[in-house]
């Protein structure tokens, strides 16, 4: 018992670790610290003044959810999670709240993006605006890092000089300029749904904040607008196909009104029972025609407001604004990281060199 207890002492006092002599050995090389330290903080400042600055606007918005589609209790209870059950004899709805993040990130959504125009607010107050397209903005008007513009500088050495520029954008066939300008606005233009509120968050970032701000409230009516198509054009085909009926029934009926009312002029003092006869046929056909037209018209007036059911109500919760104040970079926090990591490292290597990480690490 006792050959025991002195070997689980013997194998702690081997596996203890000596902080004196870690102290020890990093105070003898604390003159590392004072080089290490202040050239992480110098390319940490170089490296983070680089970046341009970034805004970030942000809208909300609360999408109509009728009784129709989200069901009875179990299907607003299986929304919450992202699943819709509200489908079969109450109706069926392909494009719920969820899918609306994908919508945005298709490349026809995007490239729908292209041709919106963009004002850029002059700096100085003699400087004017300038209006161009979202595409132009993003291919010529962004900042970014002296590296970064290095870097393509050597790759356009070694390219082939071809001019990269298509009139008409297919999305079928992106150009490799228009694919980067594409994954740009993959960046910049993010789409979220909280699966229990079914709350749309649109978040828009960009350089220039009243571009950003513009941005968003464009995506956003965009949005707005496919989903309200969507979600309409069953309605908006049978209203059409209603209204095709009714200007033909009225045609119908005109005519029919038209023959009864000439033949009944022609023959007022009319004594032959031949003539009656014709008159009462004619009398019978306006009528039927009558009917017809009548229930179409009821018809065209319920695709009406059908149109009007199917369409979507949208609550903005929080409209676009202008940011004042930057999204980042974050500078301060980005040089204590890269100080830190210079700590860290520093200290390793010192123990490294001193035969202090093994033991520290619990290696032999």
């Amino acid at each position: 018992m006792n050959e025991q207890i002195q070997n689980i002492q013997t194998e702690s006092e081997e596996s203890s670790i000596d902080f004196g002599a870690i102290w020890q050995a990093v105070k003898s090389r604390r003159r590392l610290y004072y080089i290490a330290l202040p050239v992480a903080f110098v390319l940490a400042a170089v490296y983070t003044l680089s970046l341009p600055n970034y805004y970030n606007c942000q809208v909300k918005l609360s999408p109509e959810l009728s009784s129709r589609r989200t069901g009875n209790s179990l299907a607003t209870l299986a929304s919450s999670f992202g699943v819709n059950i509200s489908s079969g004899a109450t109706g069926t709805e392909a494009l719920f709240p969820t899918l609306y993040p994908d919508l945005m990130n298709s490349v026809d959504f995007k490239t729908s993006l292209f041709p919106v125009p963009v004002t850029i607010e002059g700096k100085d107050k003699g400087e004017p605006s300038r209006t161009l397209s979202y595409y132009d903005y993003l291919k010529n008007e962004q900042k970014a890092p002296w590296w970064s513009a290095a870097i393509k500088g050597i790759f356009s050495i070694f390219s082939s000089g071809k001019k990269d520029e298509v009139k008409e954008i297919n999305p079928f066939r992106l150009t490799k300029v228009q694919a980067a300008i594409v994954k740009a606005i993959d960046h910049k233009v993010v789409c979220d749904v909280d699966k229990k509120t079914m709350v749309i968050t649109i978040n828009v970032t960009d350089q220039d904040p009243y571009i950003a701000a513009c941005m968003a409230d464009t995506v956003q009516h965009r949005l707005q607008d496919f989903i309200t198509e969507y979600r309409t054009k069953k309605a908006r085909v049978d209203l059409e196909y209603n209204r095709k009926l009714y200007k033909e029934a009225k045609a119908r009926y005109d005519k029919a009104r038209q023959l009864y009312a000439e033949y009944a002029d022609a023959n007022q003092d009319m004594i032959l029972q031949s003539a009656r006869t014709k008159l009462v046929n004619l009398e019978n056909e306006m009528q039927l025609q009558y009917n017809a037209y009548n229930a179409i018209a009821q018809q065209l007036t319920a695709a009406e407001a059908k149109v009007q059911e199917e369409t979507p109500a949208f609550t903005t919760l929080q409209s676009a604004t202008v940011p004042v104040v930057k999204a980042g970079p974050k500078r301060a926090q980005m040089c204590l990281i890269f100080v830190f990591l210079a700590f860290l490292g520093t200290t390793v290597w010192i123990l490294y060199k001193e035969k202090q990480l093994k033991p520290l690490l619990g290696l032999s």
